[in-house]
C-alpha cells in the first residue's frame, strides 16, 4: 500500500512538473518556473521515497528560494531587452508645438512622431506660441505635458 501511495506522488509531481512547464510556455513571462522547479525536486524525493510531508515542504521552500533569489535577476534580463513604448520614450524629448499652447483656452498641439498629441504647459501661466520648442516632462491621459526648451 505504501508503495502505491509513493508512485502516486511521484505521478502526482510530474503531472504538476509538466503542467507548470505548459504554463510557463505558453505565457512566455516567467510565471511558473519556480513552482515546476519545486515541482522536480518534490518528484525526486518522492522517488528516494521521501515522506510525502517533506516531499511537499521541499516544493514550497524550494519554489519559494527560486522565487525570491532568482526572479530579480531575471526581470533585470528581460526587462534589459525590453524597447520603451511611445509613452516612455516621448518623456524628456525636445517637440516643436505646432498651435499655440494656453492651458487656461485649452489650446495646444505638438506632432512627435507623426502622431498629434493635445499639449498642455506644466504651468498655467505660461503661454508656448507655435513653432517654438518644448520638452516633455510628463504624460497625462493622452496629453503631453510640456515646459519651453532652454538649452543646457
Amino acid at each position: 500500500m505504501v508503495f502505491l501511495q509513493e508512485n502516486c506522488m511521484t505521478l502526482v509531481w510530474l503531472v504538476l512538473l509538466i503542467v507548470f512547464l505548459i504554463i510557463e510556455i505558453i505565457t512566455v513571462g516567467l510565471t511558473s518556473i519556480w513552482a515546476a522547479g519545486g515541482a522536480l525536486v518534490a518528484m525526486l524525493l518522492s522517488l528516494l521515497h521521501i515522506p510525502t510531508g517533506w516531499q511537499i515542504a521541499a516544493f514550497l521552500l524550494v519554489t519559494a528560494i527560486l522565487l525570491y533569489f532568482t526572479r530579480p535577476f531575471a526581470m533585470k534580463i528581460i526587462n534589459s531587452k525590453r524597447e520603451k513604448t511611445n509613452y516612455e520614450g516621448i518623456i524628456g524629448k525636445t517637440i516643436r508645438i505646432v498651435e499655440r499652447v494656453d492651458n487656461i483656452a485649452q489650446t495646444g498641439m505638438a506632432v512627435v512622431n507623426g502622431q498629434e498629441w493635445t499639449v498642455r504647459g506644466a504651468s498655467d501661466d505660461e503661454i508656448l506660441e507655435a513653432g517654438t520648442l518644448a520638452k516633455v516632462v510628463n504624460i497625462s491621459g493622452v496629453k503631453l505635458i510640456v515646459k519651453k526648451y532652454e538649452e543646457d
